[in-house]
């Protein structure tokens, strides 16, 4: 993942997500590009052609904050991409990883019972902790339950951008596949972002991209986004469609991980066939022991 080419596709992308018509311009005549200009761009950041062209062929470094400011805002970028923006600059400025977000490489979860207490302590929603990489590190029993054709019999980490792209089982467990597979992309571009000479994250996005044309695509795509908060759909193999909000937290204790919560709406079928589902793991071998998979 190269500095230079990664700030150059992104800002692309991103110019190119953007008509005259959004930024209040007029369209004009003869144009060549759906997208913003470069001059258009330049003129809405306050910036010379010259300079914001010299920015979009990747030569990022030494770009004060105030002028990312402008060009974040020029090119309209959300919360996500503002920071996925700063965390390239920051990369290219040399700026060592102590001076960056500060996030965790580990791919065991941590060795710390407490963590295991409070996911078990969770028992009327899936719980379950993972890393940059997508490594579902630890769960609670509905966590496992939950994740059974992630998990299968246990003896690995499972992943669960692997499961996504590389697993058939994958496209009956995401009913919205497609909207998941994007998800999982964006959220993996911007952990790039914050580290971009993690050789486990290369790896990880050499792997896939040789082995799913859809990642190799959309990766290409440049879209960033946290996770945070939303609804998704699952159907599992025990208890069949579920429907459930979701809540992220950021893990301060161990820097880089995440704790993610889902819940369903009291009352609702999916709340039933959660019950169903926590009968199941009460009784199911794989979900009886141990928090980490």
């Amino acid at each position: 993942m190269d500095n230079r080419s990664e700030v150059r596709e992104f800002l692309m992308s991103r110019r190119a997500k953007l008509t005259p018509e959004d930024v209040g311009l007029p369209a004009g005549p003869n144009r060549r590009v759906a997208g913003l200009r470069r001059t258009e761009v330049a003129v809405l950041a306050g910036v010379s052609v010259e300079y914001y062209s010299k920015l979009e062929r990747g030569a990022i470094a030494g770009a004060s904050a105030s002028v990312l400011e402008s060009v974040a805002t020029a090119l309209q970028l959300d919360d996500t991409e503002r920071a996925h923006l700063f965390d390239l600059a920051r990369a290219a400025d040399g700026i060592p990883t102590s001076g960056r977000p500060r996030t965790r490489t580990a791919r065991q979860a941590p060795a710390r019972p407490s963590l295991d207490w409070t996911l078990e302590s969770i028992t009327g929603g899936i719980a379950f902790v993972r890393n940059q990489y997508q490594d579902l590190l630890a769960t609670n029993a509905l966590g496992r339950a939950f994740y059974s054709p992630l998990i299968g019999d246990g003896g690995r980490t499972p992943n669960l951008a692997r499961f996504q792209f590389l697993d058939p089982a994958a496209r009956e467990f995401y009913p919205d596949w497609d909207r998941f597979a994007e998800m999982c992309v964006a959220i993996m571009r911007a952990e790039a972002g914050r580290n971009p000479h993690d050789r486990a994250m290369q790896d990880l996005v050499g792997e896939l991209s040789t082995r799913s044309e859809t990642f190799r695509r959309l990766w290409g795509a440049h879209d960033v986004r946290t996770h945070g908060t939303g609804t998704k759909r699952f159907v599992h193999p025990v208890v069949g469609e579920l429907t459930f909000a979701y809540e992220e937290f950021a893990l301060t204790g161990e820097p880089g991980l995440v704790m993610l919560v889902y819940t369903a709406e009291p009352g609702s079928p999916s709340a039933e066939r959660v019950a169903l589902l926590a009968s199941w793991a009460a009784s199911h071998p794989l979900v009886r022991g141990g928090t980490a998979p």
